[in-house]
């Protein structure tokens, strides 16, 4: 947490201050709105640069809500930020387990940022099980906020704990953080007494209560949550006036007791004008192919079947039938994606979502739309594998499954969107090359993409693309499979259109006429066909664009959701005075065509890829290029650290480069 232009003393940065462990459980917590019942508090704001919060503790303990209220209540501040959720596969795991603890991430700053933070500046840890899975992440000095009211007996032996991990501050594990207890569930139920609800619906609203704490520590305003609140629950205002006490206690609580010692501010960020809004990447998704249908003027149709973490595609969806969108839940994957060639045929924006178990299923009928050459947009939000893996974990393991996992020569064109926000510009990408090459598109994001956050700025209406389709309606010399010269498109004729009937199927084609064919050489001649076709759009997309020197000693080239930590990694390296570049690739098929003279100008190219290499595989085939393999495969994504400690390690820097620490001279670079 880097600071600036402190008004009080004191800092959270590492290495500063010295621990403190606070304990108010028997104080009585007011739930009404801070009053001035004394002289203005002596506590010091500090304003820092950037800081990372992360709130942990069990599913039920509603650290989703939690954090993305924090979230959206810092970007109506102005903050820039990102966010990590972290949440269990399981629907309910045991109360008090390692494998039930939720966490969500979140990183806010004064200025441009790229990554939800390498490790977080403040821990609220709800439960033991919180505590001992998230602590190992809390920086050194760091705050550590702890709900002491579940850490009895029971919960220390669901979380693996022999003793109270609290007890022996000086000289224990916790000696290195500045802890501060808080027996948040009692004073939830005391704040909450006389509302009519049982322990268990008092009970529920202690999350509230920790985001008040937390708001009164950073300077957040309440005003956002509890119109959000009272909106939510409308129909229930017994619940939001529940949930407002408790958010308003936890905020007169730290007002009153004095328990920390520095309350902290983080300005808002300069960012263009314009009008923003916080967004998560599948949410970005889905908005983006609304656009390409309203550009493209064509039905969205989107066939889907329900899977973790490509969901929330098709509940986005499913909330904009006034756009003529249509969301059909399908009863398999495999009826989801042929409802969507279905759609196609019939003249709609063909959409269908999933990730890689779902994708594999898909395979035969993606398959089907190579030969028949119909606009398809196969979205794969990718997870930890193989087989159901980690559901709700994050990877980029799925790139060699959606370039080959086949029959036969079957190519197509692979795009991957690169943040959260970046997800509605490639919507519109896949939707532009899709229709205007006729030919099915796969759009890879991830759950640390599909999940996370960012602000995002509303694009004009009137800069988007031109994506109009003009089918086929002329029958005169009409054959289904003549092509145009420049993309080898075939023609879109929908079918009830007088004078071109048709047929469609998975058996091979005879070129121009489309009827069924097993001849030997046209067999061939339409293999090449398809798999020229593809090649082609290398012409209709951009070149790579390097970041930094065009040429040098270290390129470091990514895909995908690895852009930020990239981004913050090179930045830092060059802040130290290391000389590398970046690039990074949103076209994975065809790859952009000087992607080869780039890669000839760098003496090394470093891959960072959330697999174990795989598109490294694709570029040692295709180039002849020994690139560097980076992998990760932990179901977490990359922080900028082991980036750039990989930067130093290649440039023999090993042992003469700190890692980057935040400071405010770092801050800017990262």
């Amino acid at each position: 947490m880097a600071t600036t232009s402190p008004v009080g003393s004191g800092s959270l940065a590492p290495g500063a201050g010295s621990g403190h462990s606070g304990h108010a459980g028997d104080s009585g917590v007011p739930g009404d709105p801070p009053v001035a019942r004394r002289p203005p508090s002596p506590i010091a704001i500090e304003r820092l640069d950037d800081v990372v919060i992360r709130f942990a503790g069990d599913s039920g303990d509603g650290m989703q809500l939690t954090g993305s209220q924090f979230t959206t209540t810092s970007a109506l501040v102005g903050n820039d930020l990102s966010t990590l959720p972290d949440f269990p596969a399981e629907i309910r795991a045991p109360a008090g387990t390692m494998a039930g603890v939720s966490a969500f991430q979140v990183r806010i700053a004064d200025y441009d940022i790229h990554t939800p933070g390498d490790a977080p500046d403040v821990l609220v840890a709800m439960n033991p099980a919180a505590l001992k899975k998230n602590l190992p992440d809390l920086k050194p000095n760091g705050v550590l906020i702890v709900n002491t009211d579940e850490f009895n007996d029971r919960n220390f032996a669901r979380a693996g704990y022999a003793a109270n991990p609290l007890d022996g501050l000086n000289g224990g594990a916790l000696e290195r953080y500045r802890v501060f207890k808080a027996d948040v569930g009692t004073m939830t139920r005391r704040a909450l007494e006389g509302t009519g609800l049982d322990a268990k619906g008092m009970d529920r609203c202690k999350n509230f209560f920790a985001l008040g704490m937390v708001y009164w520590l950073f300077s957040r305003p309440l005003d956002p949550t509890i119109a959000w609140l009272e909106r939510s629950f409308a129909k229930q205002p017994e619940v939001a006036s529940a949930n407002v006490k408790a958010l308003r206690a936890g905020w007169n609580f730290c007002d009153i007791t004095e328990l920390f010692h520095h309350r902290y501010e983080v300005l808002p960020a300069p960012m263009p004008p314009g009008l923003y809004r916080n967004v998560q990447g599948n949410t970005a998704l889905a908005l983006g192919l609304i656009a390409a249908s309203r550009c493209s003027g064509l039905p969205l149709f989107l066939g889907a079947y329900p899977i973790t973490p490509a969901s929330d595609v098709l509940h986005e969806l499913a909330r904009h039938k006034a756009f003529g969108v249509t969301t059909f839940q399908a009863e398999d994957e495999i009826a989801a994606v042929c409802a969507a060639i279905g759609a196609a045929f019939g003249g709609a924006l063909g959409v269908t979502a999933s990730s890689g178990p779902g994708i594999a299923l898909k395979a035969e009928a993606m398959n089907l739309a190579v030969m028949v050459e119909l606009p398809l947009i196969v979205c794969d939000i990718q997870r930890g594998g193989p087989s159901t893996g980690l559901p709700t974990k994050t990877e980029q393991a799925d790139l060699l499954q959606v370039m080959f996992g086949r029959n036969s020569e079957s190519s197509l064109p692979v795009l991957a969107a690169a943040s959260p926000k970046d997800c509605f510009d490639v919507a519109l990408e896949a939707a532009r090359l899709a229709i205007r090459h006729m030919v099915p598109v796969v759009l890879l994001s991830d759950g640390y993409i599909a999940t996370g956050s960012e602000p995002w700025k509303l694009p004009d209406v009137a800069s988007l693309p031109d994506l109009r389709v003009e089918f086929r309606t002329d029958p005169e010399g009409f054959t289904p499979y003549l092509r145009d010269p420049e993309t080898l498109a075939r023609p879109w004729a929908v079918p009830g259109t007088p004078g071109l009937e048709h047929r469609i199927g998975g058996l091979e084609k005879e070129d121009v006429t489309g009827n069924v064919s097993y001849d030997p050489l046209n067999h061939e001649h339409m293999v090449r066909l398809r798999a020229e076709k593809v090649a082609r759009i290398a012409r209709d997309i951009p070149e790579l664009e390097v970041d930094g020197e065009p040429a040098g000693r270290l390129l470091v080239l990514g895909w995908g959701s690895t852009a930020g930590a990239i981004t913050g990694a090179v930045n830092a390296a060059r802040r130290d005075g290391l000389e590398v570049s970046r690039a990074h690739l949103r076209y994975l098929n065809p790859m952009p065509a000087n992607l080869g003279d780039v890669l000839a100008r760098f003496e090394q190219v470093l891959v960072p890829e959330m697999n174990l290499g795989q598109l490294a595989l694709l570029l040692r085939a295709r180039f002849l290029k020994d690139v560097i393999t980076l992998s990760k495969v932990q179901g977490r994504p990359f922080t900028r650290n082991e980036i750039f400690d990989k930067i130093v390690e290649l440039l023999g820097q090993a042992g003469q480069v700190a890692p980057i620490v935040q400071t405010k001279e770092a801050a800017h670079a990262c």
